[in-house]
């Protein structure tokens, strides 16, 4: 009994150690990221207005600030993911075999791919996309408005959400791997698997169906992918 007490107090110690190593790559990186974050910010508006002569609007003193805290905070947990990853990584592999190691290696290399290709999906095709959408309503009558604050953060949130997005075929492929499914039963129900995007797109996109045709039919598209390479498992 003391030995499991022993043991489970040096695993939670172990898991102290890491949370602190992390949250502490966290905070050094803040600071600088917060003093690129107005950069950061310049260049994203560069890259969604692109040749628009439009100007983008603040509408308090401390929305600025605020956004570049948001920016800055993004940027940082970006920037520390593959360290946080790598001491995660080393705390638990001493619990698995080889096999399970060689398994999660690849899925989280494939998964961090897949996030990063999400994002610049995102960026560089999707939310120009959004923003010429919108724009080509303007005429002598209508005016368009942009805030600062509006177009970062729904830069920011997509982008995170196609990267968790682009994980549909990791997601797919590992379930039927692991013998969770079996690509048959996943075959058979892909109707059903595309009204799940479509929700899932509707909750997690703006209220507008562009938007949320734009998350859900690249999704569905790599969950064939997933499906496809899952054939002959």
């Amino acid at each position: 009994m003391e030995d499991k007490d022993e043991k489970l107090s040096a695993h939670l110690e172990a898991l102290r150690a890491v949370l602190i190593r992390c949250f502490t790559a966290l905070g050094l990186a803040f600071i600088p990221l917060f003093l690129i974050a107005p950069y950061a910010i310049d260049i994203l508006i560069k890259l969604l207005i692109g040749n628009h002569d439009i100007a983008l609007n603040y509408f308090s003193p401390m929305e600025v600030f605020i956004l570049q805290i948001k920016v800055a905070l993004v940027l940082d947990i970006l920037l520390c993911f593959p360290y946080m990853a790598h001491q995660i990584w080393q705390f638990v592999l001493p619990a698995l075999y080889d096999n399970e190691r060689k398994f999660i290696r690849s899925i989280v290399l494939s998964s961090a791919s897949l996030f990063i290709l999400g994002v610049l999906f995102c960026l560089f095709f999707i939310l120009p996309l959004i923003i010429n959408f919108g724009l080509s309503f303007a005429n002598d009558n209508l005016k368009a408005v942009l805030g600062i604050s509006n177009i970062v953060s729904l830069s920011l949130w997509l982008s995170i959400i196609f990267g968790v997005m682009f994980q549909f075929p990791l997601i797919t492929y590992s379930l039927i791997k692991s013998k969770i499914v079996s690509y048959q039963s996943v075959k058979d129900k892909r109707p059903y698997v595309f009204v799940t995007i479509l929700i899932i797109a509707a909750i997690l996109t703006p209220p507008d169906i562009v938007s949320q045709l734009m998350l859900a039919v690249p999704t569905y598209l790599l969950f064939e992918i997933g499906l496809y390479f899952s054939k002959n498992i």
